[in-house]
Order: structure tokens, then C-alpha cells, then sequence
């Protein structure tokens, strides 16, 4: 072979490579697996079917989800549900320690391995029903005679640390005794402490278990559980790194046990429906453990072949906000069916079945597909329920088995990347991609300057949403799709007085406006049960909504009939941004029509012949009162769309007068005392409350009633409004003030925001004001984890930088000093737009504007100075600052 060749073929392969490897700053990466499903794993998902990963070089974990896992009925929301876990158990010559807690099941973020994983700040916490707690170890290598063990009580409240225990060991986990018994001790005296009781024993044991009791009336918790056993293996571990690339939507996790290099990749695939595993070594039959399969309601595992198999039915599980969802003697009106099913390919070496697990022994490869499902059916006429999703699963499982792994790769990348790769964010400055994603958050809470970082958030944000809301799919809930509880925070479900709504409002400018397709869908199927419950309700046409929803119509907590217009404002805009007038036609516009009858039918008059609501209130704030800005803001934001929608589509001309007619009536936005929006028709606003609610400045963001450049007074009075709120909140109400600051062109105050936004976060207990921030996993908190906040915080950053919400474009119309030099491509504007914005020292470049399907003409605004953007179907035209002077 010649220099020349060799050179080539040299430089050829590099840049394959090169073309393989991800820039840094679309990647989260660690230097330790996980502890807690909310903090520190990692989501995939391809919209149905998603896991939290956790990276355990010993265990892996992956906590899965499927997004029709719901309970509830026609008449209540019931409740999203956990699925299972897959754990892949390794090198058990090493890691020979397996803990479980039969007396309270499953292993979930705060389970009984939390206690064995040497790491004081992650906890075993569980409610523990008067039922006396029961941890099982089992050590599967030779050890040697235990002779003390140390327990460490956990980061809070005292009173759930053990009172009572006794600790019993066997040689065959079927005859036991004591070895140790410890009666009424004092509650340890400090966080963390550790308690060490030593024994008398010299004999040597395979399995122990502690049974427990609490000095707490309802919880059990420690942090730590250590038995002094010598025996193990003791090979180093080193080189360990686990990473998310959000380019390419896959996991992967490297380490050096002794001499061996092990890696993994895990991705969820939209074109396959499965989940992919796959586990190599820079060395033969260097794998041997077990697979295992978990379920969270009670079915049964079928371990053959090299399969697994779960197969269940949620009948009698019912939603109680005080425990764990349960079988109960009531019963919900649906009850779906499920399945789950691995496969386990291996290449060398070979696989066997025992203990309802699949055992793999000195293989070289292993690849692992897992397949999860319902018989959902997004259709009320059919009763929410299609076939059984056993042979589509395993449709799917074969499929995929006779798959190469490379070409599987290839699929779900390239399927991955033809939404991901429409868009990117470039701040330009200080970035610390060198550092792990958790150290990367410490050090921008000293100083705030790493600029890619903010931009990573907003790629995250979009990643997130390809993972969980797919055509076909569900759309994002409150945790978008992943859970591990059967009893989750708010029940995970479809919060209507903000949170689902806030979801959806960056992804058309995101430009991933195909994960819009299942809120309009969940919205269009659900749309006659809510008919028919408003007709009982409030026997006018049409339809409101409660402020809990589920996935057959169900719902619960407050009617407030300004949420269904608030669901509908997301539709117009959804339109207003593609210009797709079959979605308007067929979706859109009859759902926005059935809430302007609903209106109509409602709306009450006042002796001065202004139209108002009736009573309500403004979530989650306040009496319920007469015309409050919430309900009066999105009832005209309704007409208005209704009145646009119909002329578009040439149909409705008579009603929309009247609609017209009605909105000309309508209580407009008033200005109060002390120069705010006032939040309610009677000036009653309190200049010192800071509730995390915004109800009242929706005509700021994200309507378009009150602008600084149409209506300035009213906006004077919203930045009084917003301002009196303050800076700190929740995380949906952090992600929504960035909005409302851009919005009102203060740029500066939208970073400050942003900067409380990435405070580390350090509980996921509930709190319900001024907590918010954001996990080492870059999942931000309400707290506990609510995904709405990372897709306010997108649409936030996006509004800084380009606007296009009053019938014209403005560029840069919010820039904060801080982001001198960017670059933003493939945002999208409304009138079926693409934009491509650089800037540097403060100042437009270029922008690059391309025409969809329909013809443009209205102004481009930069600075205060407008030009008329004219562009044919299609058509592409470039502007620097020159064309403003």
C-alpha cells in the first residue's frame, strides 16, 4: 500500500470519527452512576416507551415507563403509573452483595439499594403502613464470618430513623437466627451519623435480614446500611464515565474493571418501538451476571428462553392521595391491559434460566430489547380500549431481534436527528463542557458565565420533548413520561391552569412542531366528555375543564372554565405558526368554536353592558370572583383566534360577527392603585404577595392583548404586576417569567430570571413557593421534578431573541448584555417561518428569513426601526443592521 493510500485511508476514518463524536456542549456527563431517578439518572424515551437510566457499574437500572399507563375513568383523572424495572446484574465475583425489601416490594428511586451504595446523601425511604420493614441480603461470593455492622440515619426528619430491629442469617435463606436484637434506641443524635453494633459470631453466612420498626407513625428511612464482610473480589474500578448524547439520543457508560474496558449504549428507537441495550468489553467472555425483570402491579414474570415476560391488568387499582395506589373494592369504569417483554441476545459464551431471571455466563456481547405496552386507544366510541398489546409487541421484539445492532443504531439516530438537527443555539463566551454536567452547575451558580450551558438547556428541553411526545403518543404529562411511582406528585397527570399548557409553547418555535400532534389529538379525543360533563355541570353548550385531567376525560380538583380557552389558545397558536389549515379545519377549529359557545352561553353582563365571567378563580389564587383577568384575558384571546380561524378558513361569517360583537363588550384589562394589572375586576391586589401564579399578565405572554409597543400603559402596569411578584418561585413560574420579561423587552431582568432557573436544587419533597431550580440531571424542579419548567425555560430564551406574536418579526428583542455574540438557527416564526439570527457584540449580523407554503408580508422590527418583509412562497432573503438605518 502507497503513503498516499495509507494517508487517505488514515484521514478518511479520522473524520468518520470525528463526524461519530458529539461537540461537548450536547452532552451531560458524570463521573459516578446515579442514585435517584428525579436527580441524577438519565431519560430516553421514543414517545411511548422511555426509562430513567442510572449507570451502576454493578447493577444497571433502568426504570421503565409507557406513557398510556394511566388509571381513571370518564369521571376521574386517576393517575399516571410506574411500569417496572430492567436491572442487568454484573461481575458477581466483585459485587456480590443483593439487597431487596420483600416486605414492602420493588426497589424504586429511594429503595432499599439505596442504603447498600456507599453514598450517605441517597436514602432507603418508604411509607411503611404499620407493617413491620424488612430488608433481605444476600451475598452470592464466599465471605467471611460478620462480626459488626453500621447504620447511617438519613438527611431528615429524626423520627423515621429505627427504633427496634433484629438482624437473623442463614446459610440457605430458609432456616434463620439471631445473631443481634436492639430495642427502643434513642433517635440517633445527628444527620448522617453513624451507628456501628458490633456482634459475636464466627460463623460465615450467605443471606441476613433486619426487621425493622420506626419511632415515625408513617415513614421508615436510613442512609446508609454497611456489613463488615471480607471476601469479595476486590479488581479496581477506574476510568468510569457515563454521558447523555442529546444529539444523537443515546446513552452511553464506560469503565476499566481490573484490565477490561466494559461499554454500554441504551437508546429508545421511534422507528424499532423498543428499547436497546447493548453491553461489550475490549475482551472475550467478559460478561456473566443476571437479567431481571420487575413489575409495579403485581404480575406475574415468566422467565424462558432468552425471554422475560410480564403480562397484567390494572382492574382494581385505585388512586388515593394518601397511599400507594392499591387494589381497592372500587373500581374505576376502564382497566387496561399491559405487557412487558425482553429479549436477550448474546454472542460467546451462554444464557440460561433460573430464578425467573435469565443468566448470562463469560459471553462477549449481549444485546437486550425491551418491548412495553397497553391496549389504550385514543377513541372514547371504541371504549378507550383496542386489542391486547401482546402480538404487537412481539411484532416488535422479533423485528428488532433479527435487526443488526449497528443498523438498529443507525435508524434510531438518523430517525432521531430528522427533528433534532432542524435547530441550534450558539452563545458564544465562557463554557465549561471540560467539567462534569453536576460540577458544571456548581460552578454556574458561583458566577453564572457559562453561556453554553443556558444554550445546552434549550437543546435539552427539545430533546426532552422528541423523547416524550411523538405522533401517535400521549402528550407530555407533568414529568413528561417518566415516574416510578404509582402515587405520583399530582398524579402526574395533565394540569390545565398552566403546566400542560406551558409544555407545548416552545415547539413550534423549536422547530419540532410534529410533537405538537398528541395534545391536539388527547384534546380531540376527550373533546365529547367534557361536552357532556359541562352540559351537566353547567347545562350551556360547549365545554370548560377542571384543572386535573387524564387520559379518558377524566378529571377533578376546581372547574375553571378558563383553562379549556387557555387548551385552545395552544391550538391557534400551534396554526398560526405552520399555516397547516387541515389541522385547523379538522382539530383546531372546532374544538376553539365549542369554547366560544360555551361563552356566549356564560358570560354575564353588568349594569354598565360589560360582559364577565362568573365566578372563578384565578388559579391557584384568591376567591372565586366575578371577571377575573384570568378568565377575561383568555375569553378575549379565544375570540380573537375564532374570528382569525374563520376568516382563514372562509366559513362562519355570521358567528364571527357576533363573536366580534361579544369581545367589544368584553371587561377589558384594568390598571389598579398602585399602578398594577389588577389581577381581579375589584382593585383588591396586594402589592406584597408573591404567589407563584401569573394568572393575570396571560395577555403578556403567552397572549397577545398587552405589548410595550401596542399598548404600553398596560404594559407599564404588567412589569409593576410582575415585578411585585418578585424573582424566585416555582419552576414553571421561573420558566414563565423568563417570557414575560422578554416580552417586555427587558432582556437583562430575563437573564436574572434565568440565572434563579439553574440554582441547584436540594430537595425532591414538595414545596409548593420559591423552591424551584434544577437538578444534577439538568431535570428542573417545582420541586419535586416537573418537566414543564425545562420547556418554559426554551420557549423564555427563544422569546429573547425573536418575536413574532403581534403580526410582525422582531429580531433580538430582548437581548441581555450578557449574551454579546450567538447564533440561533431554525427557529421558527408565526406565518410558517424559518429564521437563522447572528449577532455579535451586541448587534444583528444577519438574519435569514425563509418562506413556508404561504406568502409573507409584514415588518421586520429591529431596534424601534421597521422595513416590510415581502416574500413569495418559499423564498429565501438575508438583512444585516444595515437595512435598519
Amino acid at each position: 500500500m502507497n503513503r498516499f493510500l495509507l494517508c487517505f485511508i488514515v484521514c478518511f476514518s479520522s473524520s468518520l470519527l470525528r463526524a461519530e463524536s458529539s461537540p461537548k456542549e450536547q452532552q451531560l456527563w458524570y463521573k459516578q452512576p446515579a442514585n435517584n431517578w428525579q436527580t441524577t439518572a438519565l431519560p430516553i424515551g421514543n414517545g411511548r416507551l422511555g426509562a430513567m437510566i442510572f449507570g451502576g457499574v454493578d447493577r444497571e437500572r433502568l426504570m421503565l415507563n409507557e406513557d398510556s399507563m394511566w388509571i381513571g375513568d370518564e369521571q376521574d383523572t386517576g393517575s399516571y403509573q410506574a411500569f417496572g424495572d430492567l436491572f442487568v446484574q454484573m461481575h458477581p465475583e466483585q459485587f456480590s452483595l443483593n439487597a431487596t425489601c420483600p416486605s414492602h416490594g420493588g426497589d424504586g428511586g429511594e429503595g432499599v439499594s439505596q442504603a447498600f451504595n456507599n453514598n450517605v446523601k441517597s436514602k432507603w425511604c418508604l411509607e411503611h403502613n404499620n407493617k413491620e420493614v424488612l430488608a433481605l441480603i444476600k451475598y452470592m461470593g464466599k465471605t467471611s464470618p460478620l462480626t459488626s455492622y453500621t447504620l447511617t440515619s438519613a438527611n431528615d426528619i429524626p423520627s423515621r430513623d429505627p427504633k427496634s430491629w433484629e438482624l437473623e442469617a442463614s446459610k440457605d435463606g430458609e432456616e434463620w437466627i439471631t445473631l443481634d436484637s436492639q430495642r427502643d434506641v434513642a433517635i440517633w443524635e445527628k444527620r448522617y451519623q453513624a451507628k456501628t453494633f458490633s456482634i459475636k459470631n464466627n460463623k460465615s453466612y450467605n443471606f441476613y435480614r433486619l426487621k425493622f420498626k420506626s419511632h415515625n407513625a408513617t415513614h421508615f428511612q436510613l442512609a446508609g446500611i454497611k456489613f463488615n464482610v471480607k471476601g469479595l473480589g476486590s479488581a479496581p474500578i477506574s476510568e468510569y464515565k457515563r454521558s447523555l448524547d442529546i444529539s444523537k439520543a443515546v446513552h452511553q457508560l464506560s469503565y476499566k474493571y481490573g484490565e477490561t474496558k466494559y461499554s454500554r449504549e441504551i437508546f429508545s428507537s421511534a422507528p424499532a418501538g423498543v428499547i436497546v441495550l447493548r453491553l461489550e468489553a475490549d475482551k472475550k467472555s467478559a460478561h456473566t451476571g443476571y437479567i431481571q425483570l420487575t413489575d409495579k402491579h403485581e404480575a406475574k414474570i415468566i422467565a424462558k428462553g432468552d425471554s422475560l415476560q410480564a403480562r397484567g391488568n390494572l382492574f382494581g387499582y385505585k388512586y388515593d392521595e394518601r397511599n400507594e395506589t392499591r387494589r381497592k373494592t372500587a373500581q374505576y369504569q376502564f382497566h387496561l391491559d399491559y405487557e412487558s417483554q425482553v429479549k436477550v441476545l448474546h454472542e460467546g459464551g451462554e444464557i440460561s434460566v433460573k430464578d425467573g431471571k435469565i443468566h448470562f455466563n463469560k459471553c462477549d456481547k449481549l444485546t437486550i430489547i425491551v418491548a412495553g405496552g397497553t391496549n389504550f386507544l385514543n377513541r372514547r366510541d371504541k371504549g378507550w380500549k383496542g386489542d391486547h398489546p401482546h402480538q404487537r409487541l412481539s411484532q416488535l421484539i422479533a423485528s428488532a431481534s433479527k435487526t443488526p445492532y449497528k443498523e438498529l443504531r443507525r435508524q434510531h439516530i438518523e430517525n432521531y436527528q430528522s427533528l433534532y438537527n432542524r435547530f441550534s443555539l450558539e452563545l458564544k463566551g465562557s463554557e465549561n463542557s471540560k467539567l462534569p454536567t453536576d460540577k458544571r452547575l456548581e460552578a454556574y451558580a458561583k458566577d453564572g458565565s457559562d453561556k453554553a450551558l443556558e444554550a445546552l438547556l434549550v437543546q435539552y428541553a427539545r430533546y426532552l420533548m422528541i423523547s416524550c411526545s411523538r405522533p401517535g403518543s400521549l402528550p407530555a404529562n407533568l414529568q413528561g413520561m417518566w415516574n416510578d411511582s404509582n402515587n405520583p406528585p399530582w398524579r402526574s397527570d395533565y394540569h390545565s391552569d398552566v403546566n400542560v399548557q406551558m409544555n407545548y409553547w416552545f415547539v413550534d418555535q423549536c422547530n419540532i412542531s410534529e410533537c405538537f400532534t398528541p395534545y391536539a389529538d388527547w384534546i380531540y379525543s376527550t373533546r365529547s366528555v367534557r361536552i357532556d360533563k359541562t352540559k351537566k355541570k353547567y347545562g350551556v353548550r360547549g365545554w370548560a375543564a377542571r384543572s386535573e385531567n387524564g387520559i379518558f376525560g377524566g378529571s377533578s380538583y376546581l372547574w375553571v372554565p378558563g383553562d379549556a380557552a387557555w387548551l385552545a389558545q395552544n391550538l391557534w397558536d400551534h396554526y398560526a405558526y405552520t399555516k397547516d389549515k387541515k389541522y385547523l379545519r379538522e382539530k383546531a377549529f372546532p374544538l376553539i368554536k365549542d369554547i366560544c359557545l360555551f361563552w356566549e352561553d356564560s358570560l354575564i353582563k353588568l349594569p354598565n353592558g360589560k360582559l364577565v365571567s362568573p365566578k372563578s378563580v384565578s388559579p391557584e389564587h384568591g376567591p372565586a370572583l366575578r371577571g377575573n383577568s384570568y378568565e377575561q384575558q383568555l375569553i378575549y384571546d379565544l375570540f380573537t383566534n375564532y374570528i382569525e380561524a374563520a376568516k382563514d378558513l372562509g366559513v362562519d361569517q355570521k358567528y364571527s360577527k357576533k363573536i366580534a360583537s361579544l369581545r367589544s363588550q368584553l371587561l377589558m384589562p384594568q390598571i389598579g392603585r398602585w399602578g398594577q394589572l389588577q389581577e381581579w375586576m375589584e382593585d383588591r391586589d396586594d402589592p406584597k404577595n408573591q404567589h407563584r401564579h401569573l394568572s393575570h399578565l396571560i395577555a403578556v405572554y403567552p397572549g397577545r392583548q398587552i405589548s410595550p409597543m401596542k399598548t404600553p400603559e398596560l404594559a407599564k402596569a404588567a412589569a409593576v404586576s410582575l415585578n411585585a411578584r418578585g424573582d424566585s418561585g416555582t419552576g414553571w413560574s421561573i420558566g414563565w417569567k423568563i417570557s414575560l420579561w422578554a416580552r417586555l423587552l427587558d432582556g437583562n431582568r430575563a437573564h436574572s430570571i434565568i440565572r434563579n432557573a439553574l440554582k441547584p436544587c436540594k430537595t425532591t419533597r414538595i414545596v409548593m413557593n420559591y423552591a424551584g431550580g434544577i437538578y444534577p440531571n439538568l431535570l428542573m424542579a417545582h420541586p419535586p421534578f416537573q418537566i414543564e419548567a425545562n420547556f418554559g425555560f426554551a420557549a423564555g430564551v427563544c422569546e429573547m431573541l425573536m418575536q413574532s406574536h403581534l403580526d410582525s418579526i422582531i429580531l433580538l428583542p430582548s437581548l441581555p448584555d450578557t449574551w454579546q455574540a450567538g447564533e440561533i438557527r431554525g427557529v421558527r416564526a408565526r406565518g410558517d417561518m424559518t429564521l437563522d439570527i447572528k449577532w455579535t457584540a451586541g448587534k444583528l449580523i444577519s438574519a435569514k428569513i425563509k418562506a413556508g407554503k404561504v406568502p409573507v408580508n409584514l415588518p421586520l422590527i429591529y431596534q424601534g426601526k421597521k422595513i416590510q418583509l415581502k416574500l413569495k412562497a418559499g423564498e429565501r432573503r438575508q438583512f444585516s443592521a444595515a437595512n435598519f438605518q
